[in-house]
């Protein structure tokens, strides 16, 4: 599948700039364009129709888009499967089971609170309760992009294009006490975690999770396809 061979292929992209960018609030009549003003007009331009409408959608406030689909695989070493474990105690972010063909079901609903968006992803499992893993999008931050999980909890973000996909790459962690933040050494940081979106055949998009540590190699991948339900 081509969207699993974009997933190997990515390579660290050099060069990349440090100023703290802002992007644009949604216009009401071209759509959100946040995701958009983080990429060069070349990139944004280089994604499938459906990725630039799926990354521009304007929704009201809390309003949510929903998204079905199958997890194809989870696979993790061992180090990927203690960090999994060590991580529930801030909820859980990481894919905690090996698991391959189960459902899911993702929601993106609009956060009132930071002006960003709330991610919601529900995977089942072979045995007990899904697991509901939560998080928050928000525009701000040294890359214009951070991911916040919670418990103080949060990541600067990179956006990317590379082969008609979008790429998320994380470029510093970050823990926030008392209202400081704090940004993790690197010998403190669990590795580099990417998120790839690809469009795939019959309407449906690919979601590859994978965190590489320089030490101890991929620790955790996961791949799923995704329909759109409803907004």
């Amino acid at each position: 599948m081509r969207a699993e061979a974009v997933a190997f292929e990515l390579a660290p992209v050099p060069g990349d700039d440090i100023e703290v960018r802002t992007a644009p609030r949604s216009d009401p009549n071209l759509g959100d364009l946040r995701f958009r003003a983080l990429l060069r007009d070349s990139e944004w331009s280089s994604l499938p129709p459906a990725i630039r409408r799926r990354f521009s959608k304007r929704m009201p406030c809390g309003g949510t888009t929903v998204y079905a689909g199958e997890v194809l695989e989870t696979r993790m070493n061992v180090g990927g499967w203690l960090l999994a474990q060590a991580l529930r105690l801030i909820g859980g972010p990481l894919p905690t089971v090996r698991c391959a063909h189960v459902p899911s079901v993702v929601t993106v609903t609009n956060d009132k609170s930071s002006g960003g968006q709330i991610w919601t992803r529900i995977y089942a499992r072979r045995h007990g309760f899904p697991q509901v893993v939560h998080s928050s999008k928000r525009f701000a931050g040294p890359t214009g992009l951070e991911e916040y999980v919670g418990y103080g909890v949060g990541m600067s973000l990179d956006l990317r294009v590379r082969e008609g996909a979008l790429i998320f790459r994380s470029r510093d962690y970050f823990v926030q006490v008392f209202g400081r933040r704090f940004f993790l050494p690197a010998w403190l940081r669990p590795g580099e975690l990417t998120v790839i979106h690809a469009e795939v055949p019959d309407g449906r998009f690919s979601f590859t999770l994978q965190l590489m540590h320089p030490r101890f190699g991929l620790m955790l991948r996961q791949m799923a396809l995704y329909r759109e339900l409803a907004s």
